[in-house]
């Protein structure tokens, strides 16, 4: 079944072939926006008559229904936003809800591909921002999720692996190599892996991380900075 979501302002379409767009990912959003503001992005929707270029590069990993991309593109006034993800039918979600965020979908690059593999290689360290909500469940965590997430998402999108931090070290340590200096990056993670992600993100050489909370106080996002 086809339902439409709102998120941010914006309303999306979901489909079995999506995670469902959680509130704590809507912080994650508000964090990156934040994160390119102190980068220099102006938050200002964009303008149809402007003739600046695009100043700023960022990709959105394991975009799946599109909202942090498109969040990112409708609420910032001169980015180029990548939104990656390695399963076309997601994509094809994504592509749908273009629509939603009208003149901003002109900025919005959909790719096909595992992580920074779906990047063009001429982004690599050029990157000002890096935000993904990538899957971070552990396969012996799958029968605790209530039962409308484990019976009607895609259960790629929610499990990493064993561990749950597979595809959390993927994005962090591709990050610390394809973001430019100073660059962020911004991702979801499990409030009990909080101490994990902070550990990955100082071996993979930022400079300056930090865990922030979302709406109910649990720790939800790295912030992951390279300062140069």
């Amino acid at each position: 079944a086809l339902g439409s979501w709102g998120f941010r302002g914006l309303d999306l379409l979901v489909d079995r072939r999506v995670l469902i767009p959680r509130p704590e990912t809507e912080t994650v959003a508000e964090i990156a926006l934040e994160e390119a503001a102190r980068l220099g992005a102006r938050r200002a929707a964009p303008d149809a008559w402007a003739t600046q270029p695009t100043r700023m590069s960022v990709a959105d990993l394991g975009t799946g229904s599109g909202a942090l991309a498109l969040s990112l593109a409708s609420e910032l006034a001169d980015v180029e936003v990548w939104a990656v993800d390695d399963s076309e039918p997601a994509l094809a979600v994504a592509r749908a809800n273009l629509a939603a965020v009208g003149l901003a979908a002109t900025r919005v690059r959909l790719v096909h591909g595992a992580w920074f593999d779906g990047l063009p290689p001429a982004l690599r360290g050029s990157l000002a921002l890096v935000v993904s909500n990538p899957p971070y469940v552990a396969a012996h965590e799958v029968p605790d999720l209530p039962v409308e997430v484990r019976e009607h998402e895609p259960v790629h999108a929610l499990v990493s692996g064993p561990t749950g931090l597979e595809a959390l070290e993927a994005v962090i340590r591709g990050a610390g190599e394809s973001l430019a200096v100073p660059g962020s990056l911004v991702v979801e993670h499990a409030p009990h892996q909080a101490e994990d992600v902070l550990h990955l993100a100082r071996d993979a050489g930022f400079d300056d991380v930090a865990v922030r909370p979302d709406l109910a106080g649990r720790p939800r996002a790295l912030v992951a900075r390279r300062c140069g």
